[in-house]
This record gives structure tokens, sequence and C-alpha cells, in this order.
């Protein structure tokens, strides 16, 4: 598939995670986006430098600020398997609001055309399952997807 881009109508799809009481869900991304304003940011992998130290901690610092300005939910998804990903959000204490899921297939990644080897990095918002900004890196960066560039998108 083509990479996905504003104006396009998010791709469903089921995806896994943890909730606060260590059960596992399986949720479909219509289901989560549907008449909200969420930001679904994707990652390589999960305890990677750049996505440990600098993506998933910007995203979580401003994460209040993010709902100030009318988002919904924040969701990081990565090919990592579901047990991983459980781990890495646990990782992260002070996380309030950021859901960590598994697409341990990259069936999702490569349905939005996201995949390099595992997973382009990106950041879309999504207002009511329509891509209204779509951010995505190039070979590995971490230039244009942070919470500050999705703050000032919005």
């Amino acid at each position: 598939m083509a990479c996905i881009a504003v104006g396009d109508t998010i791709p469903d799809c089921t995806l896994s995670y943890a909730d606060e009481a260590d059960q596992i869900l399986n949720v479909s991304v219509h289901s989560l986006a549907a008449g909200k304003q969420v930001i679904l940011y994707g990652v390589p992998g999960a305890f990677t430098s750049t996505c440990s130290l600098k993506q998933v901690p910007g995203f979580i610092e401003k994460e209040e600020e993010l709902k100030s300005k009318g988002i919904s939910e924040i969701f990081l998804i990565s090919v990592n398997d579901l047990y991983v990903m459980k781990a890495w959000a646990k990782s992260y204490p002070e996380n309030k609001h950021v859901k960590f899921f598994s697409d341990s297939s990259a069936t999702y990644i490569k349905t939005i055309g996201l995949e390099l080897d595992v997973s382009d990095r990106f950041a879309l918002l999504i207002d009511d399952l329509e891509v209204k900004v779509a951010k995505v890196e190039s070979g590995g960066q971490f230039k244009v997807s942070s919470a500050e560039d999705m703050l000032k998108a919005l």
C-alpha cells in the first residue's frame, strides 16, 4: 500500500495492549479513533535509543498539553510483541495517557505503508478516522515526528 497521507481514512486493524490492570486487550483501530481526535505514533522498536530517550519521553512530557489542545488519546505502536511493549510501558512510571500497542507481525504498519525494515518513525493526527497531519521520517531520522511537532500542527 502507498504511504498513509493527509485526507486518507485510517484503515482498521486489531492491535493489542496491556491495560493498567495488566489485562491483555485486543481492540480495533477504528474503535479507538472514531469520533475522537487522537495521535498515533510509531517507532522502529522498543528500548532503542532515539525511541526511548527522545520520542516516547517527548509525548509523555507533552501529554497534558496535547490533551489541552483537544487530543483525546495518544497511541504508540511498534512491531514488538505485546510483552515487550508492556515492559517498555512500565519503564515510564510518569506516563498517564500514552497507550503502548503491539503490532508484532507489522500487519498494520504494512497496511498504512510505513514499514522500513521494521517500522518507519511517524506521527499521525487523526480526527474521526481521517488523517489530518502525517509526519513521516525518512531513513530512521527523528526530525518531524516529535510531540513538539504535533503541538505545532494543532
